[in-house]
């Protein structure tokens, strides 16, 4: 089947306390998305590379692309006022009816190569497969200004990206009206009535939304051997 990436890179960088959307910012010398664009096509060179980018980016990123001789083929498209209208957007580049998606946040760059492959597989056979990590800490609810309940860490899971879908599926579940209850795609294909399939994310698949995200993920790259990513 024919794969997809959907790169979503339309963050707006104020928790980074940075006026520069944190895609854009340099991680070991080149900005973030370049880094992330380029973990999908070095695994899978025929893969189609969709870029979701707020239009008053585009000329910017073009410039970037120039300066830091960028050349991995990709396509661009306008965001949305929300995530799921960015999503929506990038969907309407994806020709072939029968093919899978990946749906990816712009800023996690340390993504490996062995989880792109395993999302795809996981999603030919299930349909869908979205990256989590089981939770590590402690967890409470808050049931009130004075209460809280502890959770069973043991069946809590972190969601991360990629989450990679049956383009058939995605085009359905995105045919519904946006509801703030849809805080990942995975939420919105569930709204849809399809069951989500979980498989094993990695604790190095860091999402850059701190300034000291961005230091620990410059550490992994200059302590990490090569060919790391392959593995």
């Amino acid at each position: 089947m024919k794969r997809y990436s959907i790169i979503v890179a339309g963050g707006s960088g104020q928790r980074m306390n940075n006026n520069l959307p944190k895609q854009f910012l340099l991680l070991k010398g080149k900005p973030i998305l370049m880094h992330t664009i380029d973990a999908f096509y070095q695994t899978l060179s025929d893969i189609s590379i969709i870029v979701v980018l707020h239009p008053n980016y585009h000329e910017y990123w073009n410039e970037l692309c120039q300066k830091h001789h960028f050349s991995t083929p990709h396509q661009l498209i306008d965001g949305g006022n929300t995530r799921f209208e960015s999503v929506k957007n990038g969907l309407s580049l994806v020709k072939e009816k029968k093919s899978l998606v990946a749906i990816h946040d712009a800023v996690r760059p340390l993504i490996t190569h062995n989880l792109i492959e395993t999302s795809y597989q996981e999603a030919f056979k299930h349909g869908n497969a979205i990256a989590a990590t089981l939770c590590k800490d402690s967890v409470r609810m808050q049931l009130n200004n004075q209460q809280s309940k502890i959770l069973d860490r043991n069946k809590i899971y972190l969601i991360q990206t990629p989450q990679t879908f049956n383009y058939q599926t995605l085009q359905q579940a995105y045919q519904l009206p946006y509801s703030e209850k849809f805080t990942d795609d995975a939420s919105v294909v569930e709204q849809a009535g399809f069951s989500i399939f979980l498989i094993e994310g990695e604790n190095r698949n860091i999402k850059i939304t701190f300034p000291e995200d961005l230091i620990f993920a410059e550490a992994i790259l200059n302590s990490i051997k090569p060919d790391i990513f392959s593995t």
